[in-house]
């Protein structure tokens, strides 16, 4: 398998007034192509500042980081990756469709060309005929889709995935994990996906990273024997169960080193 994000060693440290924060030490991971790799961790361990790293959003103070087999800052310019922030981050001034047009713009993609691939990705989310509409016009549900759309107009092969269903309830974030899974299927992206969430994090994921607390390190990396094909109620498996229970094994001993 051909290894598309590659972090050695990698540290970071933030300068602040009240003194030095240790957000990430020495993180050695390797993400292969078409994996989907979840980040699972107390607040504060450093997921979202590792998945920062990698989108080239903030740079390591020691170690490497690599994205298909370049630096995070020449990852960014080739625009290897969309990102997908926590909160959907649509300009309420926009149609949905003019906020998935909005990096093709500032890409300068022709205008049959754009209008091609709002189509193309409003299908893909399940969101074909919602073009028009604004986001004050659609569910909290319906606009993370809407930016999970627009983070993949431009077909990049990497998806940065930071909690986009945290703020969701445990109803609309089963049917988005469902279509989640549905479109890595259908896309074959590389996906690095932030949660809080251990069902979600082990219904998703083909590899799961375990951080503990501050300073952020790896305290397991469990590769998932679930099947890609996975219906919600695989959750009551015995396999499920026992990676969930590897999970929380994991965060425990992440607490009792600290």
């Amino acid at each position: 398998m051909k290894t598309v994000i590659s972090a050695q060693n990698l540290s970071l440290t933030f300068e602040t007034n009240d003194g030095p924060v240790h957000a990430l030490k020495d993180v050695s991971l390797n993400i292969e192509k078409g994996d989907f790799v979840s980040f699972i961790g107390p607040s504060g361990c450093g997921k979202t500042t590792f998945l920062r790293c990698m989108a080239d959003l903030e740079q390591p103070t020691g170690g490497e980081i690599t994205v298909n087999g370049v630096s995070a800052a020449e990852a960014r310019r080739a625009r290897a990756y969309g990102y997908v922030f926590q909160a959907a981050g649509l300009y309420p001034w926009r149609t949905i469709g003019g906020n998935i047009r909005l990096p093709l713009e500032i890409m300068g993609y022709s205008k049959a060309d754009q209008a091609k691939r709002v189509s193309q990705v409003l299908e893909l989310v399940e969101l074909a005929g919602f073009e028009r509409k604004f986001p004050w016009q659609l569910s909290g549900g319906m606009q993370q889709r809407a930016s999970i759309a627009r983070a993949l107009a431009f077909d990049a092969d990497i998806l940065l995935m930071d909690e986009p269903f945290g703020a969701l309830d445990e109803i609309v974030r089963d049917h988005l994990n469902e279509q989640l899974l549905r479109l890595w299927a259908r896309t074959e992206k590389t996906i690095a996906f932030v949660t809080h969430s251990i069902p979600e994090a082990v219904y998703l994921s083909t590899k799961i990273v375990v951080m503990s607390p501050r300073p952020g390190r790896i305290a397991d990396v469990i590769e998932s024997p679930l099947p890609k094909e996975r219906p919600l109620d695989i959750r009551e498996t015995p396999e499920f169960l026992e990676i969930a229970h590897r999970v929380r094994e994991g965060l425990r001993a992440g607490h009792a080193d600290d």
